[in-house]
């Protein structure tokens, strides 16, 4: 991604058109909603009620139907894999942060499963999702610890038996 503060967002919603514009993700999570500035320029307020995901894209085109959706096979990057179905029984799967300190109150950001395609990050707003499944915890395994063999020392053989 790059390091601009505002990122080019496509929001989906629910009832009504998709919404183009630009997120300053610092300050764009409101307690009740997203601000958008639109593509004209105009500050847009938009409720999470209507919201499905905000996706942060590469270029502003319409949504490919045809984009994996899915994991084909089990993630390789650490994280937690999981599996979202929204209020209309659509489903998405995707990677999210095992860190609680990155988790948002309102909503969680996922790493969608084609890293190809043109959504970076999506946003799903948790008034969104009718079930959130984790499917498996990706990442190094706890480290044993191993205990330290315990040598015997050596018996010393005696000269005068």
């Amino acid at each position: 991604m790059s390091s601009s503060t505002n990122k080019k967002t496509l929001i989906q919603r629910f009832d009504r058109d998709n919404l183009y514009g630009y997120l300053n993700l610092a300050a764009c999570f409101q307690p009740e909603g997203i601000e958008l500035i639109n593509v004209s320029g105009e500050l847009l307020f938009v409720p999470y009620a209507e919201i499905k995901a905000v996706c942060i894209v590469r270029d502003f085109a319409a949504p490919d139907p045809n984009e994996r959706r899915l994991f084909t096979s089990r993630p390789k990057q650490p994280g937690l894999w999981v599996r979202l179905r929204f209020r209309d029984n659509d489903q998405m799967e995707g990677l999210l942060s095992n860190n609680l300190i990155m988790q948002e109150q309102c909503g969680f950001s996922i790493t969608p499963p084609d890293p190809a395609s043109n959504n970076q990050r999506i946003f799903v707003p948790r008034a969104a999702l009718a079930e959130l499944q984790v499917l498996a915890v990706i990442g190094s395994p706890a480290r044993r610890e191993r205990k330290p063999k315990i040598l015997e020392p050596k018996k010393q053989i005696s000269l005068f038996d």
